[in-house]
């Protein structure tokens, strides 16, 4: 795998299964441009926030099985994030590595806190009822952050701090997930060595 400080960080995946359908091109290095087209608009919408507010270049078009429901499509939209994390990373020297984020919307603020660690763990605190939002079921938050946590090969934790409005919360926390993700993976020190005492992250 190349270093990271030399070669440009981008990822293109494509992901089919029985279940879905999922192509996603990504660049760390981007300008905060997202076009999103996927079968979920609340998904559609919150992928949006991310390619904004992380100042990623971000492309994503998706089908799935939304006929049943929304959990593969949303679930799958995480893994292939995460994935493209991993790739555009490479081998991760000079990368900040952890950062986190507050991110206020109105009355919600969350905090998202991010270890590109290489070892896979959620710790997920917004305490959503099982209901919808339109049509999207909002427990499906959740499955989209363990999708990218188990992608990414990262350590993620969401946090509540205030809120009453759940599209509030929520947002706040892509925007909180965003911010956080973007302030890890900088290169704050190109050509350093792997910011990990063992050598290697995993």
């Amino acid at each position: 795998m190349s270093s990271t400080s030399n070669a440009p960080r981008k990822a293109a995946i494509d992901r089919r299964t029985g279940e879905t359908r999922i192509s996603m091109s990504f660049a760390l290095d981007g300008d905060g441009t997202a076009t999103i087209a996927t079968p979920v608009p609340f998904m559609s919408h919150m992928l949006d926030q991310v390619g904004r507010h992380g100042y990623y270049a971000l492309q994503v078009e998706a089908d799935g099985d939304t006929s049943i429901d929304d959990h593969h499509s949303t679930e799958d939209m995480g893994i292939v994030l995460g994935n493209c994390f991993r790739e555009a990373l490479g081998d991760r020297k000079g990368i900040a590595r952890f950062a986190h984020a507050q991110v206020p919307l109105d009355e919600a603020l969350t905090q998202v806190t991010v270890d590109f660690s290489g070892r896979p763990y959620l710790v997920y605190d917004l305490p959503l009822p099982k209901t919808k939002l339109g049509t999207f079921d909002v427990e499906l938050v959740r499955e989209f952050y363990q999708g990218w946590v188990n992608g990414a090969r990262a350590n993620l934790h969401v946090r509540y701090l205030a809120g009453d409005n759940l599209h509030h919360i929520i947002e706040s926390s892509f925007k909180a997930f965003a911010r956080a993700t973007h302030l890890a993976t900088r290169l704050t020190h190109p050509g350093a060595q792997l910011p990990s005492s063992k050598g290697h992250l995993d």
